[in-house]
């Protein structure tokens, strides 16, 4: 059921279906009309979608990639390009697929990257495309350099973390790494030219797993999400220095996913907007934050915050895996969602 005293509503314009397990991950290509799904079942699908000014897109099937992993593809990923993506699986490879070129469009699989002991649970791409960075149940943070013709090097084998590492992400504009592990920390890493990649900081305060990340479009703010059943919303009040400056806590059980996407035709009064975030879990809600910075802040200021939009029971008894909301001009409010419902979905938000 919708709230109706939120001035913005979600609606869902597409449901898909397919998998024949439950959903992990959802991921929106940058640059083509294509959004990738995952599942236990090891498959990747991808849809194509059309959109036009005065129609929800429509979705249909544009195919579904028989991995040959082993086991449970738990993430995908795609390249700042549009053109290459990335699978993480339980089998502890990743895949590295591209679209042939023969006219078959068929997506073959160019290099799978080994190192991992055991699950790999999360990979993400730099935001430049040069770097790709994996995580697994192993307690390692792997940083792999792009090289031509789907070549992949290891460029650092990060073991800062006690305990299992469930999600990796990169800063929009800069080579800063953050991930996040069942020790309720969030580490972050840079290069150093003269040596290897190296952590920096080390983000406490959750009591319980940290399950997913999500950096603010301008770089200036980390959400985190987790099983105490909060999201907290990390500052940048210096250069290498990244304070925890609210804590958001409107759902009910573990928050498994955020996703922090720019505000379709945002305006601010007050401030600077700084986007919307959303949240969800295992209480099958999911909340739409709206985040603003106040004009006269200072640099360990709070955002104010409040939540804009709600639906329960998104992807009805079951739990949420994983949003996003996608990354396209002209589409910043579609928001995708994955369950152990085995579907995807796909919700349009907008003003009541």
């Amino acid at each position: 059921m919708m709230d109706l005293d939120f001035p913005y509503k979600l609606t869902c314009i597409a449901e898909l279906s397919g998998h024949e397990d439950r959903a992990w991950n959802v991921a929106w290509n940058p640059t083509k009309p294509l959004l990738a799904t995952c599942s236990a079942d090891k498959s990747v699908r991808l849809y194509s979608y059309a959109f036009s000014t005065s129609d929800p897109p429509a979705f249909t099937l544009h195919t579904s990639i028989p991995t040959g992993h082993s086991k449970t593809v738990r993430a995908v990923a795609w390249a700042p390009s549009g053109t290459t993506l990335a699978t993480a699986s339980f089998d502890a490879n990743i895949g590295i697929w591209e679209r042939e070129e023969d006219g078959s469009g068929e997506w073959e699989c160019m290099s799978l990257l080994e190192g991992h002991e055991t699950e790999c649970k999360s990979v993400a791409w730099s935001a430049s495309g040069a770097l790709l960075a994996s995580c697994s149940r192993d307690k390692t943070v792997w940083v792999w350099e792009v090289h031509p013709d789907a070549d992949f090097e290891c460029m650092g084998v990060l073991m800062e973390h006690s305990q299992d590492v469930k999600c990796v992400a990169w800063h929009p504009n800069e080579e800063i790494l953050a991930s996040a592990s069942y020790d309720d920390t969030i580490k972050l890493y840079l290069d150093d030219p003269s040596e290897d990649w190296f952590c920096f900081a080390t983000l406490t305060g959750h009591t319980s797993t940290v399950w997913a990340l999500a950096w603010a479009p301008g770089g200036g703010y980390l959400a985190s999400a987790s099983d105490d059943c909060t999201v907290r919303i990390w500052k940048r009040i210096a250069e290498h220095q990244w304070e925890c400056v609210c804590v958001l806590e409107e759902h009910g059980r573990t928050v498994y996913s955020v996703s922090w996407g720019a505000a379709q035709n945002a305006k601010s009064t007050d401030g600077e907007n700084l986007g919307w975030l959303a949240s969800a879990g295992g209480d099958g809600r999911i909340n739409v934050w709206e985040l603003e910075e106040a004009p006269d802040a200072t640099v360990k200021t709070p955002p104010k915050y409040k939540v804009i939009a709600r639906i329960e029971n998104g992807h009805g008894e079951s739990d949420i895996n994983h949003l996003a909301w996608c990354p396209r001009e002209g589409l910043e409010g579609l928001l995708a969602s994955a369950g152990d419902d085995g579907l995807a979905r796909v919700w349009k938000i907008e003003a009541v």
